[in-house]
């Protein structure tokens, strides 16, 4: 009898543990957003010396979110050009590389415009694509800057962040949404 209390212990005790192999939570990937300036999507870097903060999470096989934002580093690349200010041509010179002087990201993940960029043009109204803002101004990126975190070997998705801080077309001057 005694023999077979320690086999059914033994035999519960095998069940308990096999029964939670494979369902350990894991990350499965990172996430990027930020909470500044936001117009339908797309994130706009406003003013020379605006800011915008960028968070990232881990997204765990559950649901579950963590932060580490200040455990990340930061991929930027530029994609497009500056705005020419000109709805027939609205290229006009290429985007500034990603630097310190530009709209440089700290430790905390606090992106700031530090140089005078315009990636937004008002296109005239009735000018396809209408897109959904103000009625007033019709923006449209020509320029961006892509913004990817990494976080021990993974890499989130891509962020898009124009810049409007710099003067440009719109009727009172301003560059992109706010």
């Amino acid at each position: 009898m005694k023999r077979t209390n320690i086999l059914a212990a033994l035999l519960v005790a095998l069940s308990l543990i096999s029964t939670g192999c494979g369902t350990s939570d894991y990350v499965q990937s990172i996430e990027i957003t930020s909470t500044g300036s936001n117009s339908g999507g797309f994130f706009n870097l406003s003013g020379i010396d605006g800011t915008l903060q960028l968070v990232t999470n881990t997204v765990y096989h559950s649901g579950k979110t963590v932060p580490v934002t200040n455990s990340v580093t930061y991929t930027v690349m530029p994609v497009g050009c500056q705005s020419s200010g000109d709805p027939t041509s609205p290229c006009g010179a290429a985007m500034p590389a990603y630097s310190p002087t530009t709209v440089p990201i700290n430790s905390t993940g606090l992106m700031t415009a530090v140089s005078a960029i315009c990636t937004w043009i008002d296109l005239p109204s009735g000018t396809p694509p209408e897109l959904p803002t103000p009625p007033q101004y019709n923006w449209l990126y020509t320029g961006y800057y892509q913004v990817t975190a990494t976080y021990n070997g993974m890499v989130s998705q891509p962020v898009a962040i124009g810049v409007g801080s710099a003067a440009g077309n719109a009727p009172d001057g301003s560059c992109g949404p706010s």
